[in-house]
């Protein structure tokens, strides 16, 4: 009898030990597979972006944060959208003092500098937006981020146009609008990654 309770008690133990076994490797496992995972989540929602290769090769570096969340994945891509931004912003107001430049093209930095900022400002209040993901009114939340990222495009278009006459310096031309483009195809990105994000709220 008492080796049978011995045994039962081993066997018992033995139980135990192999589903703790099997809980490790499914822990380990899920580990490995998630980064995997989460990029594959970030390519999949990147397609239904008018850049979807920009999307993600902004986006995939952040996967493990990410962690396949349509929220994490629209705040990932303001952000990355601002820090460009910010930037770029940078670059142009250093440009700006650059000597050599015609009376038009001065003036067509000078505009781009000043709507760059403000772009700056909006995603950063888009950002702040986010924040409220948790709070009762989601769709004033979504609806105010879809403004200040509308009008930070828009400040983005209104930069390029000011570089679109023939009177301008090409390689300046061409410097500036490379770097606009981008932000404006990032923040296109964002937009439409936000859009998703409420989608899947019913709105």
């Amino acid at each position: 009898m008492a080796a049978f309770s011995s045994n039962y008690s081993l066997g018992k133990f033995l139980v135990i030990l192999i589903g703790i076994s099997s809980h490790l490797n499914s822990i380990s496992a899920a580990r490995n597979l998630n980064p995997k995972t989460n990029r594959e989540f970030i390519r999949s929602s990147c397609s239904s972006t008018i850049y979807p290769q920009l999307c993600y090769s902004s986006l995939y570096i952040h996967a493990t944060k990410i962690n396949a969340s349509p929220e994490l994945l629209a705040n990932a891509a303001l952000n990355v959208t601002l820090l460009s931004a910010k930037s770029t912003s940078k670059s142009m107001l250093k440009l700006s003092h650059r000597h050599g430049m015609k009376p038009r093209e001065v003036g067509a930095m000078q505009d781009c500098v000043e709507v760059l900022s403000d772009a700056v400002y909006e995603l950063s209040n888009s950002i702040n937006e986010m924040g409220k993901a948790k709070g009762s009114n989601f769709q004033l939340m979504i609806n105010n981020i879809q403004t200040w990222v509308s009008a930070a495009m828009t400040d983005e278009t209104t930069c390029t146009e000011g570089f679109s006459g023939q009177m301008m310096n090409g390689k300046l031309k061409t410097n500036v609008r490379r770097q606009i483009v981008k932000i404006a195809h990032l923040t296109s990105n964002a937009l439409s990654l936000v859009n998703n994000y409420a989608t899947l709220h019913g709105y």
